[in-house]
């Protein structure tokens, strides 16, 4: 880095990197014509050989997988889903063959072989069993595997009275979760975002208009697919309709089995929206009005094309409610949501054009417009572009935000700054200098130069933030509270 750092900078020892050992199973996608012809292998095959085929798949695969069968059953049934009835055969088949089937539409996919890397770190729900003094922790990060496409994954840890960080050893297996489409919808707000999509006009009136004020997705669905019927369609009044049904499909609530490590759970993209990643959580500890605790986390979903600014609702960590986002304030990457109400509403920080910050105050969570603008890059090192890294942690001083700035190079440093207290649309100070820029070791890796935080965390005056080590691995430093906010004042 070109600057003098003044600031104690206390890296630890902890560090996170890409993991081939963690797999999950995925639907192994053909296509319709080589899917007809595997089916038609199976059911040819002889009853012995199809078992034998089968036991010995599963006695190879069982020890890495739990409830490998299920995932056998359900892949199977999307691959009838794709030969649809054409393949009578199908219903009399042996349930081995079955089986057999799915494991052919199977595949393992390692979700952290290409990067493990943009943590964020919030208080466990779970504070039993401590020393007194210490803190439970939960840390997310963005795993990224074949083809680049990222997920969200967890561990946790211990932060002891003295600012030492340790974790838990992870879990044997990796669990995907239930999705679960029951989500009740909007009308005016699936309406109002379809406008913010540029999505508009007679086609989207054709499918909403049979629609109640509030609905479910199967009426949705059903409403898309009799306009889809009509020969009369053109490919853009197709894609129009299939944006509808995206913007739908990106809700949903997904729950795991109680009875996995959090190490062993993982967001993997489920919408359309989300094809090619669910990039950057920032979870915050939310302390509402009446005292309930609820985490939420903002994202930003990735279709290969477009992002979607997401949110994810979480009480406890295995049950998880997943929506987007509406609203002007919305727009772009680099939401961050406040840790509670600042004067009776919601409060998020975000950078609607790429370069600058903003804020937002809303009374509705999930509807974000006319932020305003409260920093601007000020110096060198973030010229390109500045935003924050994380919830803002609420001090006595203000609400410490862990910056981000891009400066010569692309080079990405963290910094901090201070908000007014009541109104945090006021800068109080801004460090000058990076709080911490790539040193040798941290600036190679698959985007070099970039170290980047989704969230901190402040206990015993110890500051500890988790960062992305040039988008390949994870690292953490701990700062003395009182000497940043000393720096940041005197700044």
């Amino acid at each position: 880095c070109f600057f003098m750092m003044r600031i104690t900078v206390n890296r630890l020892p902890n560090r996170f990197y890409p993991d081939f050992k963690r797999v999950i199973i995925r639907f192994h996608d053909l296509g319709a014509q080589r899917t007809r012809d595997l089916m038609l292998k199976v059911i040819e095959m002889d009853e012995v050989i199809a078992r034998q085929t089968l036991m010995q798949t599963l006695r190879e695969f069982s020890k890495r997988h739990r409830n490998l069968t299920r995932k056998f059953k359900h892949h199977y049934r999307e691959a009838l889903k794709i030969v649809g009835e054409t393949l009578p055969e199908l219903d009399e088949i042996s349930e081995d063959k079955k089986l057999l089937i799915g494991s052919y539409f199977s595949m393992e996919y390692a979700i952290s072989s290409a990067a493990f890397f943009n943590p964020s770190i919030v208080e466990s729900p779970d504070q039993t069993g401590l020393e007194e003094g210490s803190k439970r922790v939960i840390i997310s990060f963005r795993a990224t595997g074949e083809g680049h496409i990222s997920s969200i994954v967890f561990h946790t840890g211990v932060i002891d009275r003295n600012g030492a960080l340790s974790f838990e050893q992870t879990g044997h297996y990796v669990d995907e979760p239930e999705v679960v489409k029951r989500h009740t919808y909007d009308k005016a707000l699936i309406e109002t975002k379809l406008r913010e999509m540029g999505v508009e006009g007679e086609i989207v009136r054709a499918v909403m208009q049979p629609l109640k004020e509030t609905f479910i997705y199967g009426e949705l669905l059903g409403s898309a697919l009799e306009v889809l019927a009509r020969p009369s369609l053109s490919e853009e009044e197709r894609r129009d309709v299939d944006h509808i049904v995206w913007v739908a499909d990106s809700h949903y609530r997904i729950e795991f089995s109680r009875d996995t490590h959090i190490s062993e759970r993982v967001i993997f993209p489920i919408s359309y929206t989300e094809r090619r990643g669910i990039e950057d959580a920032r979870f915050v500890r939310f302390t509402d009005d009446d005292g309930k605790v609820i985490y939420y986390a903002t994202y930003t979903a990735y279709d290969g094309y477009t992002v979607l600014p997401k949110m994810i609702v979480t009480e406890n960590f295995y049950s998880f409610e997943v929506k987007p986002l509406h609203g002007r304030g919305t727009q772009n990457k680099n939401l961050a949501l406040f840790p509670r109400k600042i004067r009776g509403q919601y409060a998020m920080l975000s950078r609607i054009d790429g370069i600058n910050s903003y804020i937002g105050f809303s009374d509705n969570i999930n509807l974000w417009q006319q932020p305003v603008k409260i920093q601007e890059p000020k110096y060198p090192w973030e010229f390109i572009q500045t935003g924050n890294c994380g919830a803002p942690i609420e001090t006595p001083e203000g609400w410490l935000v862990i910056t981000h700035g891009v400066g010569p190079m692309r080079q990405y440093c963290l910094g901090a700054a201070l908000l007014d207290l009541y109104d945090p649309t006021k800068e109080i100070g801004r460090l000058k200098e990076p709080l911490l820029a790539p040193n040798e070791e941290e600036r190679e890796g698959y985007v070099p130069n970039v170290v980047y935080s989704c969230g901190s965390i402040l206990h015993n005056n110890h500051l500890i933030v988790p960062y992305g080590l040039s988008d390949t691995g994870a690292g953490f430093m701990s700062i003395d509270i009182r000497e940043l906010i000393g720096k940041i004042l005197n700044s």
